[in-house]
């Protein structure tokens, strides 16, 4: 395995010697011997991570530090500043240094900083390998229906800025992927791209995991650990269903958000990030703000821009190029070549509301896939596409959560059932009243709220 390269910039030749020395056998030692050899050595030498000497001449290291900003993937910043400096060590990491130490330093605590780093490295690299083995985000959005097209059109729009995004759409109409899809599109594509389900997360642990926490914060925390802010600094965070977040963490991410710095749990100091912010949910933010359950003010940083995704349902000349795309997929997973999508298949898939919209189209494919022998099972679709059909019901969410669904059905149905009566008795509401079992004025009253007219029953 490569070794990690490590830059130790100091204009103090016996003290940079003896660090070489004490880290050559883990990583890959360069050197520089002052502030400009040490951005040029940055420029060409490309290491992971720089051990940055706070005075140095022709450049000191708070003007290095400066400079790494102008870079795509800058290396890490460990700040090495005398005794009595510590305050100006904490304004470099405020500036973007990762960590400091203070000489004169234990090398094993040194060490300890360094592992640290070299894991958030090392994550950022898994990140992105993981990212590259998928495919590509914007590949992925499939389909060529007028809504889509104007879908693709805005997250090209916004993903060349740095404003922060708010995505909105149901459960499963693909969130996660539009914000790769802006992240891939973005000026920072190599930088990392951290996805966390606020909705998933318990309320006690959601800002250690976001904010990072010291040794000895909390019951368990036997090492610093950096938070998701941390870690997708210079690339991209997408806090998903954040609309499930506590309040007293949606403080916290606001000061995070206007301050770009945050405090890990059990810290007292700050750490700066850079990362760019995407937050989605399928559920009404506005309504929340209304009800007390989401800070206003977070809710107007977050929504600069707001992307929606419209559900399945309305774009249904994507479903069959979907549906084909997780065929080909799972046909080549599950080595089924010989399985062909039929003409009964595709007017089956056609008939369906999908209601979990993408998520379950891709799962239903996958089903079908797999429980098929040498050819697709339509029979065994049709049953697993219309045993809950709203089409078979005459009920559909159609984007409403249930209190809202049920309220338009029950809706309605008294309207229908008032009118009948009415037209029963031609508009006599005593009359309809009896009819219906319930005093004529409630039968007034429901009437007045729904709207109804009985004068146009009277012939």
């Amino acid at each position: 395995m490569e070794k990690l390269k490590i830059l130790i910039a100091d204009d103090d030749t016996v003290a940079r010697e003896a660090l070489a020395r004490g880290l050559k056998q883990t990583y890959e030692i360069i050197q520089a011997v002052d502030g400009l050899d040490t951005w040029e050595k940055i420029q060409q030498e490309h290491p992971g991570i720089v051990l940055l000497d706070l005075s140095m001449p022709k450049m000191n290291g708070i003007q290095v530090l400066e400079k790494l900003r102008s870079l795509n993937k800058p290396p890490i910043a460990i700040m090495i500043t005398a005794h009595g400096s510590e305050k100006t060590a904490v304004a470099a990491m405020k500036a973007g240094a990762y960590d400091y130490v203070t000489k004169p330093y234990k090398l094993n605590e040194l060490r300890k900083i360094i592992t640290h780093a070299n894991e958030k490295i090392c994550l950022e690299m898994e990140n992105k390998r993981l990212r590259e083995t998928i495919e590509g985000a914007s590949e992925s959005i499939i389909g060529k229906s007028h809504a889509l097209e104007l879908l693709k059109e805005t997250i090209h729009k916004v993903a060349e800025t740095e404003v922060t995004v708010h995505i909105t759409g149901e459960s499963g109409t693909g969130k996660e992927l539009v914000a790769r899809s802006i992240h891939d599109q973005s000026q920072r594509p190599d930088g990392p791209f951290i996805a966390v389900n606020c909705a998933a997360l318990p309320k006690e642990l959601i800002e250690s995991e976001l904010f990072g926490f010291k040794k000895g914060a909390f019951s368990g925390a036997t090492k610093d650990t950096p938070g998701k802010f941390q870690l997708a600094h210079n690339g991209t965070l997408f806090l998903d269903e954040i609309g499930d977040m506590d309040k007293g963490c949606q403080a916290k991410v606001l000061r995070a958000l206007e301050e770009g710095q945050v405090t890990p749990l059990g810290s007292t100091s700050t750490v700066t990030t850079n990362a760019r912010i995407i937050t989605a949910t399928n559920q009404n933010l506005h309504e929340l703000v209304t009800q007390g359950e989401f800070r206003e003010d977070l809710y107007y940083r977050i929504n600069v821009v707001e992307v929606s995704i419209p559900p399945l349902r309305e774009r249904k000349s994507d479903i069959l190029p979907l549906a084909e795309h997780f065929f080909n997929r799972f046909v080549s997973v599950n080595a089924k070549h010989n399985l062909e999508m039929t003409p009964a298949i595709r007017e089956l898939l056609l008939k369906h509301t999908w209601p979990g919209n993408v998520r379950e189209l891709r799962n239903v494919m996958e089903s079908l896939v797999v429980l098929s022998g040498d050819t697709l099972d339509h029979k065994q679709l049709e049953s697993q596409l219309f045993r809950h059909d709203p089409v078979s019901t005459g009920y559909a969410l159609d984007g409403r959560d249930f209190k809202q669904a049920k309220q338009s059905y029950i809706t309605d149905l008294e309207i229908a059932l008032i009118e009948e009566a009415l037209l029963m008795t031609r508009g006599n509401i005593s009359k309809a009243a009896i009819q219906m079992g319930m005093k004529r004025q409630f039968l007034q009253q429901k009437m007045k709220n729904l709207d109804i007219d009985a004068r146009k029953f009277d012939q």
